[in-house]
């Protein structure tokens, strides 16, 4: 197994008129390079303020915080032990293109990701019984 960084992901929100205005205006004024710039600062200010939360919230679901990268030789090892993964990440899960979905059938007893989970449509469809 190992760790890799993933890319971003993109997101969708609605603003009210007046909100949007005032960052127009900080913007405008200099203080953020554009408006995904201050919606980025926000989002990470609100993070930071709640690190605890989401520390003790990982600890009690026995996750892993940040990116998680397995390929088909890591699940043929596993599966050569006779074991079987609980994976839990929050962050990103990634599952190497070269998995086949009885390979993670056979490997994966569950899955559990608050963030993003990259794998083939076939491969997430042999889970979905066992993520949650």
């Amino acid at each position: 197994m190992r760790v890799v960084i993933m890319d971003s992901e993109k997101i969708t929100i609605n603003m009210g008129a007046v909100d949007l205005g005032k960052i127009d205006l900080l913007v405008d004024e200099g203080f953020y390079g554009n408006r995904t710039d201050f919606i980025r600062t926000a989002i990470r200010n609100q993070l930071d303020k709640h690190e605890a939360e989401t520390s003790q919230s990982a600890v009690r679901r026995q996750a892993s915080i940040g990116a998680l990268a397995l390929n088909g030789k890591d699940l043929e090892a596993v599966r050569a032990k006779g074991q079987k993964l609980k994976l839990s990440v929050i962050g990103v899960l990634a599952l190497g293109r070269d998995i086949t979905p009885e390979l993670a059938a056979a490997t994966i007893e569950s899955v559990y990701v608050k963030g993003m989970f990259r794998a083939a449509d076939e491969v997430k469809a042999a889970l979905a019984d066992r993520t949650g």
